[in-house]
């Protein structure tokens, strides 16, 4: 199928050249590389280990510097390594080398570990006079958030312990679970973008059969993932407790740079709207004439949605053309990711599924990998991941080490592409009830950002918790968290199914990145203020916005949205995000009334 399918849309040849990172594998410029970083980081330990607190800025900012160029180094290996992993991950050599380059990075961390935990013992007066230095204006953010771990360090001996064995730990269950799932077919041999692709199938039957074919594949392997989630958990627990988080999310939010009231406050304001999630899809029983609606019923397309499939040279012109109405710079830059091949486009057996960009480092580019099936939803998908990329290649200019943007503020600029992609595509439809269809579209996308983000973060924070006072737990435990989470967000709308309750297992970010997901749903709401001023002529807003993205990781994300005149640690900033999506609702009803009658 793939193979028709990427003949189809003309994506056979859309893929990536890694060749700007490494020429191949076992190119000799990797060992180059390796050998380069090695060298360096022992350099920096021989020199500088047990003198932070007595540098001067000069000093500091020579060893800094270093730091900064070990780790370009090993983020290039990495990202090579990875990249090349992504779409092979049933690959023994490939995988095999993105592991020797997990464990020469550990490697190479624990040697250097002594700067974290120094430069955090340095005396705050001290610190501070040093953090004034002209000379270091360019790492004083990173020098300031370097510091915030300081009561999370361990010894340097525990410290270089722990990065030591990181290879064969969480990374390594990580790696089973992307194999694993790679390599599991459902039905007659679909893979996992295939089958969850026919969850927005037009015909009920040909749904439900793809839900229970999702999950029988999904139960073959559900004790070998119920066993590695169990053990992230079990990581996570100890790791927390080690370091003195008082919370399972406390580190997450710690690397987002925000306090637990401004995460508690989004938590707290999206699941008291809970109620708008039921209200819509009482509105997409009324229009699909279904009753009761079923878990497999919740992406079927409305019967006004345009059928139509876009070859990727469509989805080009009108991702570009959506960017360009905004801002030229942006469109240029995201047609480097075309006409450069920074991206990797086609379905293919081995590769994973889903979407991402990854920022590389900044002597280089972003990289851009979908999984194209040339729907409406994927040319969003396309202008989401090619947010990501415009914002990681303008935050380059920033250095390795400030041009990271904490999660939070990362979906920002994915998600405003989205927005402004979704626009266009409205303008070119003229049809009440396309409109209609389209609009509901979109409020169903943005309600898997935002509602089920919180509501997969309730299931996160329900079985952290529950591990940490019960012990391991079992799959009826996890079922029974995931069921009792999702269903508090659709209330009574939608009934879940039995089968549902094995579908919390092939969501990779519960595993990646513990507590991440609400991330995205901070990063919408953001956006549809954003949006809502620039839809308004906010005044300076194209050049406002491209600041925060030129701006990367360098200042907090309270720092960065200042400008903006936005306090995310008011409540009421949730809610006005929240109130557009009822209006999005509302507009939904009222078109429902003209077209439907």
């Amino acid at each position: 199928m793939s193979i028709d399918l990427n003949r189809e849309l003309n994506t056979n040849d859309v893929i990536w050249n890694l060749g700007d990172l490494y020429p191949a594998p076992d190119s000799g410029l990797i060992d180059e590389d390796r050998e380069r970083a090695s060298r360096l980081a022992d350099s920096l330990a021989a020199e500088f280990r047990g003198r932070v607190a007595t540098l001067d800025d000069q000093g500091l900012e020579r060893l800094v510097s270093g730091l900064e160029e070990v780790n370009v180094l090993l983020g290039r290996l990495s990202t090579y390594a990875y990249l090349n992993f992504a779409t092979r991950v049933d690959d023994p050599e490939a995988g095999a080398f993105l592991q020797s380059v997990k464990e020469f990075s550990s490697e190479l961390g624990a040697r250097l570990v002594f700067f974290d935990l120094e430069w955090a013992a340095v005396d705050d007066a001290s610190a501070e006079r040093l953090l004034q230095s002209p000379r270091l204006s360019r790492y004083r953010h990173y020098l300031e958030a370097a510091r915030r771990y300081r009561p999370h360090l361990l010894s340097e001996k525990e410290e270089q312990l722990l990065l030591m064995k990181a290879p064969v730990g969480r990374s390594s269950w990580i790696n089973l679970f992307e194999k694993v799932m790679a390599a599991q077919r459902y039905g007659e041999g679909k893979t996992q973008e295939e089958i969850l692709s026919l969850l927005y199938s037009p015909d009920r039957e040909t749904r439900r059969q793809a839900a229970s074919q999702l999950t029988k594949g999904l139960k073959e392997q559900l004790h070998v993932v119920t066993h590695t989630m169990n053990t992230i958990l079990a990581d996570k627990m100890i790791d927390d407790r080690l370091r003195n988080y008082p919370t399972w999310i406390s580190s997450m939010n710690l690397a987002n740079e925000l306090d637990d009231e401004t995460v508690e406050s989004l938590v707290s304001a999206v699941t008291s709207s809970y109620s708008v999630v039921a209200r819509y899809y009482r509105l997409k029983e009324r229009i699909l004439g279904i009753s009761p609606l079923y878990d497999y019923d919740r992406y079927a397309p409305l019967p006004f949605v345009p059928e139509e499939t876009f070859p990727w040279s469509k989805c080009r012109e009108i991702v570009l053309d959506s960017f360009s109405r905004f801002s030229q710079r942006m469109a240029e830059i995201a047609a480097l990711f075309f006409q450069e091949r920074w991206i990797h486009a086609p379905v293919l057996p081995g590769k994973t599924s889903g979407a991402f960009a990854h920022p590389a480092v900044p002597e280089v580019h972003p990289y851009v990998l979908v999984n194209y099936t040339g729907n409406f939803r994927d040319i969003e998908t396309v202008a989401h991941e090619l947010g990501h990329g415009v914002h990681q290649y303008l935050a380059r200019e920033q250095g390795y080490f400030n041009s990271s943007t904490p999660l939070v503020l990362a979906e920002t600029a994915s998600v405003f592409g989205e927005m402004l992609t979704f626009s266009r595509l409205m303008e070119m439809v003229e049809d009440p009830g396309e409109k209609l269809g389209l609009l509901c579209s979109k409020i169903e996308s943005i309600f898997a950002t935002v509602f089920r983000q919180i509501a997969m973060n309730r299931f996160e924070d329900a079985i952290h918790n529950q591990r940490r006072s019960k012990g391991e737990l079992s799959a009826e435990e996890l079922g029974d968290a995931w069921i009792e989470t999702q269903q508090a967000m659709f209330q009574d709308s939608v009934i879940l199914t039995d089968d549902y309750r094995v579908w919390w297992s092939y969501i990779g970010h519960f595993l990646h990145t513990p507590g991440y997901v609400y991330a995205y749903a901070f990063g919408e709401l953001l956006v549809l203020s954003l949006y809502s001023m620039y839809k308004k002529g906010r005044e300076g807003f194209v050049e406002l916005y491209l600041e925060l993205l030129k701006a990367g990781g360098s200042r907090s994300p309270y720092d960065l949205m200042a400008p903006f005149g936005i306090d995310l640690r008011d409540p009421a900033f949730w809610h006005m995000g929240l109130g557009v999506i009822e209006e999005m609702v509302e507009e939904a009803e009222r078109l429902e009334k003209e077209t439907v009658g």
